[in-house]
């Protein structure tokens, strides 16, 4: 038995990881509550408008596997310290676009595209530290912590960019989020660093005892998996394929809620920002309870129930409170059972990243990047599919693609087993003279 950890840093890190997380929200999400000032400025229409947030999530979904593969490659401390640094620069980009340029809406896409791929980083890293600092036992809640920081982080933009656009202009929101993430990402290349025995203010009890806590392969292998290894793993498809369901459902909250409030529902700009938090609040409790359910009920029950259970719940739940929400007349009130599908689809985000972990290994950055690609792809969908189906067929449908996906995504979780996984994937190989023999 090893012995208790005197130090606690890797928390530490996990603990930046969320805040760098709610950057990156803050980074992607301000967009939105700026939009109006934006199409009116620019002359764009909400489909324009669609174009350029799905600009943003195809670069973030086209660039997640050479992300996951760069991380695994060149440590995360470096990849992720570089991303803040790109993402902040491409953030305050678009406030120098002229208003009267012929081709605006041409180089809004590009700019939103290379934030992207400049935020395509950042939880493929996060998961290479995930598997390389973090004991099995202990990965829900550590994943729960960092993507409670996607809902702090766009739920604390709301309000912030809201007070900020008021006061001082829209232009002024963006350059204090790229300031934000360039603090942000200064400070985690001083604390960092990419497996505990690098670090200096690990104790040798704490290394010990993450070491003992990791598959035993982790230590003790160098190899990384190659894409098709990844590719025909029996758990990725369903696990991919949900995250597609997951991502399309999240991103209507991300780059639409907040203008269905205020435009649809009818709400005030202060009002659709406070109530636009909800669904935020929501994904932030949402993914802690998710992880340390999940922890616990693997503890108990095994990971065929502790994770893959807590999906099928989670992505259910949400499907059933997003089609619940379209049929409530009160648009306050809508928010509230909106916020509550929000909240139930992040209880299975912690599901995603520890069973990728524990798929990838040491390759956790390429096997988290091809699901998370999975989920961006269903984010660009519905940047782009939402408002089109708004304005041709009515919002409430709009919602119910997403629920039904969501449904889906909860039946693909049948059939993953992450029980009995083998302790590492290996290229095939020949059968030995000796098998051959018996």
């Amino acid at each position: 038995m090893p012995n208790l950890p005197q130090t606690r840093f890797r928390w530490i890190l996990i603990g930046w990881i969320f805040l760098i997380s709610a950057v990156a929200y803050l980074d992607r999400v301000n967009i939105s509550i700026a939009a109006k000032s934006i199409t009116t400025e620019f002359h764009l229409t909400n489909t324009e408008l669609g174009y350029i947030q799905s600009a943003f999530v195809l670069g973030y979904a086209f660039f997640q596997a050479p992300a996951g593969r760069l991380a695994d490659r060149l440590g995360p401390r470096i990849v992720i310290t570089g991303a803040v640094i790109w993402w902040a620069v491409f953030t305050a980009l678009i406030t120098v676009v002229p208003v009267g340029m012929t081709a605006a809406l041409a180089v809004l896409i590009a700019i939103r595209f290379g934030l992207g791929i400049g935020e395509a980083v950042v939880y493929p890293a996060s998961n290479c530290v995930v598997a390389n600092w973090i004991p099995s036992n202990e990965r829900g809640i550590a994943n729960g912590l960092i993507f409670a920081g996607v809902g702090f982080g766009a739920g604390v933009t709301p309000p912030l960019i809201t007070y900020l656009l008021i006061h001082h202009g829209w232009r002024a929101s963006f350059w204090c989020s790229a300031l934000i993430g360039l603090v942000a990402g200064a400070v985690w290349y001083v604390i960092a660093r990419d497996s505990p025995a690098q670090h200096p203010r690990v104790s040798a009890s704490e290394a010990r005892f993450i070491e003992a806590g990791l598959p035993q392969t982790v230590e003790k292998s160098s190899a990384r998996l190659g894409w098709m290894q990844i590719l025909t793993d029996r758990d990725m498809l369903p696990v991919t394929f949900s995250y597609f369901a997951y991502g399309y459902a999240a991103y209507i909250f991300f780059s639409w809620f907040f203008v269905y409030l205020n435009q649809v529902r009818g709400l005030n700009l202060r009002e659709s920002a406070w109530y636009s938090m909800l669904p935020f609040m929501a994904m932030a409790a949402g993914s802690l309870l998710g992880g340390w359910w999940s922890d616990l009920l693997t503890k108990r029950r095994g990971k065929r129930f502790g994770r893959c259970g807590m999906a099928v719940i989670g992505m259910g739940l949400a499907a059933v409170f997003i089609a619940a929400g379209t049929e409530v007349a009160s648009a306050k009130v809508a928010s509230i059972v909106l916020a509550a599908g929000a909240g139930a689809l992040y209880l299975s985000q912690s599901s995603f990243w520890s069973v990728s972990a524990d798929i990838g290994k040491r390759s956790a950055g390429s096997v988290s990047g091809i699901m998370n690609m999975g989920g961006q792809f269903g984010g660009a969908l519905t940047a782009s599919l939402t408002p089109y189906i708004g304005s041709h067929v009515g919002w409430n449908p709009s919602f119910l693609v997403a629920a039904a996906l969501c449904g889906c995504g909860a039946v693909a979780w049948l059939v993953v087993h992450p029980e009995g996984r083998q302790t590492e994937l290996q290229p095939a190989r020949l059968p030995s003279t000796e098998s051959l023999s018996k």
